[in-house]
């Protein structure tokens, strides 16, 4: 049976996963304190620059709990593409933390200078059909496209109340969410270039075990400094990438954890698929 592995991004926090990472690889807080400058544990409410370090060690601690099971596809949801190519061998974990930390300072860093970016999430049977029209009408961005039944939208804060208003005359559902910047969209754009520095630094591996789906072009990586950077002002086609591994003969999705965000969604998106959670 093929199999593919997933790797949560941010929200899929859970309050238990700093237990789980201390009980499986306690390595890991440590070296997260030493990355990050303090336990990022402690303050994953606080900013995206301490929930993505924190996600990031709890994904490797799942993978590590699951038993390093092969697979024959990898992929990750935003951050979670940073786990995704570690578990494949393309980066050092060193090299992982070290870059999921410094994106999580840099897309904070980016939601204060633009000052005045959010996000919205629609939500209903028809959130997948409706969210482009909406994005335009609007001035916003698709910024995650999860499941047939919930797209996020980000841009700019002052037209987030039209845009769900004009969701729930759809008959969606629409929930501004408690976010510090626009993620996924242009309002980004500060980050991209020291994000990009960064990853010229680091020495990067052909994948060892399993091929890593990108969740911008949903296609394997190629060139993965191109695809990590455009990333962060790019949608998560996480929906389309559920749809393109089962068209290749996936039939057991395996969520490394935290939490079960993308089992949820994949269950939402695919049937006759089995599906597990760490």
């Amino acid at each position: 049976m093929s199999t593919a592995l997933l790797f949560p991004g941010q929200g899929s926090q859970t309050p238990e996963m700093r237990e789980t990472v201390a009980r499986v690889r306690p390595d890991l807080l440590e070296l997260a304190a030493a990355v990050v400058g303090e336990d990022p544990f402690a303050r994953v409410e606080d900013s995206t620059a301490f929930a993505q370090p924190a996600i990031f060690c709890a994904s490797l601690a799942g993978f590590e709990a699951l038993g390093r099971p092969p697979a024959d596809f990898l992929a990750g949801h935003s951050l979670g593409e940073l786990g995704a190519l570690v578990a494949a061998g393309c980066l050092s974990e060193r090299d992982g933390l070290e870059l999921v930390a410094l994106r999580g300072r840099l897309m904070a860093q980016a939601g204060e200078r633009a000052g005045d970016g959010g996000m919205v999430a629609l939500l209903g049977a028809s959130a997948a059909d409706c969210a482009g029209e909406l994005a335009a009408d609007h001035g916003l961005a698709v910024a995650n496209d999860n499941s047939p039944q919930q797209v996020v939208l980000s841009g700019r804060r002052e037209a987030l109340p039209a845009a769900a208003e004009a969701a729930r005359e759809l008959g969606l559902r629409a929930l501004i969410l408690p976010v510090t910047g626009a993620f996924h969209s242009e309002m980004m754009a500060s980050a991209v270039a020291p994000f990009r520095q960064a990853l010229d630094r680091v020495e990067l591996r052909p994948p060892q075990a399993g091929t890593v789906i990108s969740a911008v072009t949903v296609q394997p990586f190629e060139d993965v400094r191109v695809q990590l950077v455009d990333a962060l002002t790019s949608p998560v086609r996480w929906r389309e990438v559920m749809l393109a591994l089962a068209a290749r003969g996936v039939e057991r999705f395996v969520e490394v954890g935290p939490g079960r965000v993308l089992t949820g969604l994949a269950k939402r998106t695919l049937l006759d698929v089995e599906l597990v959670s760490a």
